[in-house]
């Protein structure tokens, strides 16, 4: 678990940001239109959500990230409890956005380029467990369709190598975590977990993607 990772002082032993290889992936091949209508939310998990919610609170568009937990019930979704391994949640992250500005396919390029490695199996840099696994939960039918779309298009491109091995689990509910794991990133951005693991993920959000980049973060 996390907290207990950094209790125990080893916050400079195996950072993410020197497992995670970040790719510019290409862009979605099948994805929908930008078109005004009512905001959409799609979740997404890909290991610790304190940097995962970090990247996407500064896309264009984007208008809320909250950390959470999906793929398990709701009397287990509990910090300690899922940190354990054995409830079947992923910490991931809910996102919101206005489709007249940015599209679901754009949030899958940004979440598989800078947001987590997509090879990693039940882990992400220094955190290991099912909990920490690649995994969509797709709110709709099209986003089922483009999500699994994406994925053959980067392994028939051979974006990564390994295999991805992110899985498609669905829309399973996704329960918000504890407050104090909200914008976690932006409250302590000097804490070692995050300078190491984290703050190099939103650097490479505003580097690799500068026209999606916003100066203020969602709320």
């Amino acid at each position: 678990m996390k907290h207990a990772w950094i209790a125990l002082g080893l916050a400079l032993a195996t950072p993410a940001c020197a497992a995670e290889r970040m790719v510019l992936a290409p862009a979605p091949a099948v994805d929908a239109q930008l078109k005004a209508g009512a905001l959409q939310t799609a979740v997404f998990a890909g290991g610790c959500f304190w940097g995962v919610e970090g990247v996407f609170e500064r896309i264009k568009g984007v208008k809320s990230a909250v950390s959470g937990y999906a793929g398990g019930a709701k009397s287990t979704a509990v910090y300690e409890m899922i940190g354990t391994g054995q409830t079947g949640h992923a910490e991931a992250v809910q996102v919101t956005w206005d489709p007249a500005v940015v599209s679901y396919g754009t949030l899958l390029r940004v979440f598989f380029s800078v947001a987590h490695d997509p090879t990693q199996l039940n882990r992400q840099g220094p955190d290991q467990g099912p909990q920490y696994r690649t995994a969509i939960f797709a709110r709709t039918v099209e986003q089922d369709r483009i999500a699994k779309a994406y994925v053959a298009q980067l392994e028939k491109a051979g974006t990564w190598k390994p295999k991805i091995v992110t899985t498609f689990e669905g829309n399973k509910p996704f329960y918000a975590a504890e407050d104090y794991h909200q914008n976690y990133l932006r409250a302590h951005p000097q804490q070692p977990y995050i300078a190491i693991n984290d703050i190099p993920k939103v650097e490479a959000l505003k580097r690799m993607f500068p026209a999606l980049w916003s100066d203020k973060p969602a709320v």
